[in-house]
C-alpha cells in the first residue's frame, strides 16, 4: 500500500514537472516542444486511472485509489494540460481545430465553466463551419468575460454565419412554397 501511495507521488508530481516544462516552452513559442511535454503529463495522469485495465501484470495502477487530495490534483493537471494543449494546437500551422475541440471538451468535463475552454470550443466550432456550436460556447464564454474582444469577435462572427445561414436557407425554400 505504502509502494501504491508512493508511486501516484511520484507520477503526480512527474506530471506536474512536464506541464511547467511545457508552459516554458509554450512562453518561449517553441510550440511542438510544449505539445510532446503536455502529451507527456497526461501520459503519467492516465496511469492513475483506475478504470483502465492493465494489460501487463505490473504495469498501471492496481486496486488502490487516489485520496481525495490527489484526486483533485489529478483533475486541475489533466485540465491545465488539456486547455494548454488547446492552445498549442491553435497555433499550429495550420490549427488542428478537432483537436483542439476535443481538448477543450476534455477540460470542459472537469471545469465546466472555464472560459478559456469555452471561447477555445467556440473558436475551433466556428472554424469547423459549426457555428451554432460556436455560438453556444462563445455565449457562455462572454457571460463570464463580457468585455473580452477576442471572444466578442468569435462572437459576431458566430452571429454573422448564423444569420448568414438563415437568409440563405430562405432562399433556397422560398419558391417550394409559393
Amino acid at each position: 500500500m505504502a509502494k501504491q501511495a508512493e508511486v501516484i507521488e511520484q507520477r503526480l508530481s512527474q506530471a506536474s514537472l512536464f506541464k511547467s516544462q511545457g508552459n516554458v516552452c509554450y512562453s518561449e513559442h517553441r510550440i511542438r516542444d510544449a505539445v510532446k511535454l503536455y502529451h507527456h503529463a497526461l501520459l503519467q495522469l492516465r496511469s492513475l486511472d483506475p478504470h483502465l485495465l492493465s494489460p501487463l501484470p505490473g504495469l498501471g495502477p492496481s486496486s488502490s485509489e487516489l485520496t481525495p487530495q490527489q484526486l483533485e490534483v489529478q483533475e486541475k493537471l489533466q485540465a491545465d494540460c488539456y486547455n494548454n494543449l488547446a492552445a498549442c494546437l491553435l497555433q499550429s500551422q495550420p490549427p488542428k481545430y478537432e483537436r483542439v475541440y476535443e481538448c477543450s471538451l476534455q477540460t470542459l468535463k472537469i471545469q465546466p465553466h472555464n472560459v478559456k475552454a469555452l471561447y477555445r470550443a467556440g473558436v475551433s466550432s466556428y472554424h469547423l463551419n459549426d457555428y451554432t456550436t460556436a455560438y453556444g460556447y462563445l455565449s457562455e464564454a462572454a457571460s463570464q468575460q463580457p468585455k473580452d474582444p477576442c471572444i466578442r469577435h468569435y462572437l459576431q462572427l458566430a452571429e454573422s454565419a448564423i444569420d448568414a445561414f438563415r437568409v440563405m436557407e430562405r432562399q433556397r425554400y422560398q419558391g417550394m412554397f409559393d
